[in-house]
């Protein structure tokens, strides 16, 4: 007897494919970050600012010069870019900003997958006093939970590597002050919260 098979129709075929090579892309999205910097050399953020003031007065004055030479407009910013008072400042800058750098310390967050974020709600849930304010989270315990299991370290390499503890995050949430405290929370709440441009765009 013979058994006769039918080749589904190459538009499904294709389809298929198409649907299958998306879904593999959908999958493979990295969860959002943010980061918060901390600097406190105020030595070194001087130096920047009046670096960067420097460039632009340096700026300022090769293009009145570029005027006084008759440097075609179009040509101005090149001209601009290698005057050698600009040049210089250029220099100055970027030797400020690398300082800044280098005193920097940065702290990254990534977005928790969903099941992992309501997870950690229910573990931290409100006190009775707290629901009545309206809140969903007991603010006593959640923001250090939160910051902890969002917060990313990496090494030298870019490799990742051991991250902040819930202990060292409440120790920092208790050693800031409110406004910096504030700003550390918020950085792991906004990586879980921000809708990234990339998305709602027809």
């Amino acid at each position: 007897m013979t058994t006769i098979t039918h080749a589904p129709p190459a538009a499904a075929v294709a389809r298929d494919a198409h649907w299958s090579a998306k879904m593999a892309r959908l999958k493979a999205r990295k969860l959002p970050e943010r980061t918060l910097r901390v600097c406190d050399d105020d030595g070194v953020k001087k130096k920047s600012t009046e670096a960067a003031l420097a460039l632009a007065k340096a700026r300022t004055d090769a293009r009145a010069e570029s005027v006084v030479q008759g440097i075609a407009e179009s040509d101005r910013e090149g001209w601009i870019v290698a005057y050698p008072d600009v040049v210089a400042a250029q220099l100055q800058l970027d030797k400020a900003e690398r300082a800044v750098e280098d005193a920097t310390d940065v702290l990254t967050f990534r977005a928790l997958p969903r099941p992992v974020w309501e997870q950690l709600l229910r573990d931290h849930p409100p006190t009775e006093a707290q629901a009545d304010q309206g809140m969903e989270y007991n603010v006593e315990t959640y923001p250090a939970a939160l910051i902890a299991a969002c917060h990313v370290e990496r090494d030298e390499t870019g490799a990742e590597a051991p991250g902040m503890s819930e202990q060292e995050a409440q120790e920092l949430l208790d050693a800031w002050s409110d406004s910096e405290a504030k700003a550390l929370f918020t950085s792991a709440l906004l990586a879980n919260q921000t809708l990234r441009t990339d998305l709602g765009k027809g």
